[in-house]
C-alpha cells in the first residue's frame, strides 16, 4: 500500500518563507539598482558620439559687424556602430553659412526648424564605436553683428569633455562688456569681474 504524505498550507508557507528569507535579498536589491542606474545612465548620456573636444571661434572682421568669420573644431569619439552622418547646425542674424566648408564629409541635407539649419554631413565611410575623427568645419556671415548688443551661442548637445569658445574683435571695436550664461543651470556671470 502506498504512503500518503500530507502537507498542509502552513508546511508550504513555511517552507516558501524560509526560501525567500534565506535569500541574500539586500546584495540582490542592490544588484538590480546599480544594474538599472547603469542602464538608465547609458539610455540618457549614450548618443551616437561624445565630443571630446570642442573649440568654437567666431572672428568679427570689421568694427561694424557686417563681415564674421565663424571656425569650429570638434574632435569626437563615436558610441555606436554604423555611423554614416553627423549633424552640424548654425544660426545667426543676417546671411550665415555663405561659403561653408566641412573636412571630413559632404553636405547632403540642411533645413531649418525654426531660428536654427541644421546640416546633415555624409561621411562618406561606415564608422564605429570607438572610432575618431576631427571635423573642421567654418562659414562667413554678411550682415550679423550690426547691433549695439549682441549675443553668440554656443549649445552643448552631445556630453562633451572640453569646450573653448573664443571671440575675435577688431581692434576698432572692443568689447564693452561680455557676459556667460549658461541656460540650463540658471547662471550668469560678467567676465572680468
Amino acid at each position: 500500500m502506498p504512503t500518503k504524505i500530507r502537507i498542509t498550507s502552513d508546511a508550504v508557507l513555511d517552507s516558501l518563507v524560509a526560501v525567500v528569507w534565506g535569500l541574500p535579498w539586500l546584495e540582490i536589491l542592490a544588484e538590480v539598482w546599480k544594474a538599472g542606474l547603469k542602464l538608465w545612465n547609458g539610455m540618457a548620456h549614450e548618443g551616437m558620439y561624445e565630443v571630446l573636444e570642442h573649440t568654437v571661434t567666431l572672428e568679427l572682421q570689421d568694427k561694424n559687424g557686417k563681415r564674421a568669420l565663424v571656425r569650429k573644431r570638434q574632435k569626437v569619439r563615436y558610441l555606436q556602430n554604423n555611423i554614416i552622418a553627423y549633424q552640424d547646425q548654425a544660426w545667426g542674424d543676417g546671411e550665415i553659412l555663405l561659403d561653408y566648408r566641412c573636412t571630413p564629409g559632404t553636405v547632403v541635407d540642411l533645413y531649418r526648424p525654426g531660428q536654427k539649419t541644421l546640416l546633415l554631413i555624409s561621411l562618406r565611410e561606415t564608422k564605429h564605436r570607438g572610432d575618431v575623427d576631427e571635423f573642421n568645419i567654418q562659414w562667413r556671415t554678411r550682415n550679423g553683428f550690426l547691433r549695439e548688443t549682441e549675443l553668440w551661442e554656443t549649445v552643448v548637445s552631445h556630453k562633451t569633455k572640453e569646450l573653448k569658445i573664443q571671440v575675435i574683435f577688431p581692434l576698432s571695436r572692443p568689447p564693452r562688456r561680455v557676459w556667460i550664461i549658461e541656460n540650463l543651470c540658471r547662471r550668469k556671470r560678467r567676465l572680468g569681474e
